[in-house]
């Protein structure tokens, strides 16, 4: 069993704080850089390291706005229509995956066209770093103490009860937060195995897809 009681701020310095869990996307973020600048020079694609900060930004923006749309809408409706300001508060949690990766699909498919670059091309180097960063996330959430899982007493379970920065959360829970990220550091394994391989365009993209989906339906 472990007791979790962590802080979910690392840094706070008056008003302004700083989040393990905005810290870890941070961080995907520029490993997405690098890691992105590094696999299309070696496909010898026609994009500069200042495309890729330019692609960088369109995703940011995209997975922002996608991932928090998709959340208002489906997950909670009525209280975002009693609390309006709170759309855009998002550093009080809420984004959706589902929506995430709509709005970054989108994104890179406008990056794409204004850069006359082939979707595919990018889109099957990028998903290789998503996978990681999707991993560092999910991490977050565990500080968060959030998407936890259901109640259960075998050995490595986590309560919450003592944790005195979140509401109250009763009994011993699976860390499905920490499942989640061992499922995303796997398709990250599988992608970067494969990502020499002689494979059609668009296999990298739809293989993440499909064991993204597989995994966490499992």
């Amino acid at each position: 069993m472990f007791f979790h009681n962590i802080n979910p701020v690392l840094l706070e310095i008056g008003p302004f704080q700083i989040r393990y869990y905005g810290l870890f996307y941070a961080i995907g973020f520029m490993i997405a850089y690098f890691m992105i600048s590094y696999l299309a020079k070696r496909k010898q694609l026609p994009i500069t390291k200042d495309d890729v900060a330019d692609f960088l930004l369109y995703e940011i923006l995209g997975v922002v706005l996608g991932a928090r749309l998709v959340y208002v809408i489906f997950y909670n409706p009525l209280f975002y229509i009693q609390n309006p300001l709170e759309i855009i508060a998002i550093w009080h949690g809420g984004l959706s995956f589902h929506g995430g990766l709509a709005g970054a699909v989108t994104a890179g498919y406008l990056f794409c066209r204004r850069k006359n670059i082939e979707f595919y091309d990018l889109a099957d180097i990028a998903v290789i770093p998503v996978a990681l960063a999707l991993a560092l996330g999910r991490i977050g959430n565990f500080i968060n103490a959030e998407l936890y899982g259901r109640l259960t007493n075998v050995a490595w379970c986590v309560d919450y009860t003592k944790n005195q920065f979140v509401e109250k959360i009763n009994g011993c829970r699976h860390p499905s937060q920490i499942y989640a990220s061992i499922k995303d550091l796997a398709i990250f394994a599988v992608l970067w195995f494969i990502k020499n391989k002689k494979l059609p365009k668009g296999f990298m993209f739809w293989s993440f897809v499909a064991l993204y989906g597989l995994f966490r339906t499992i």
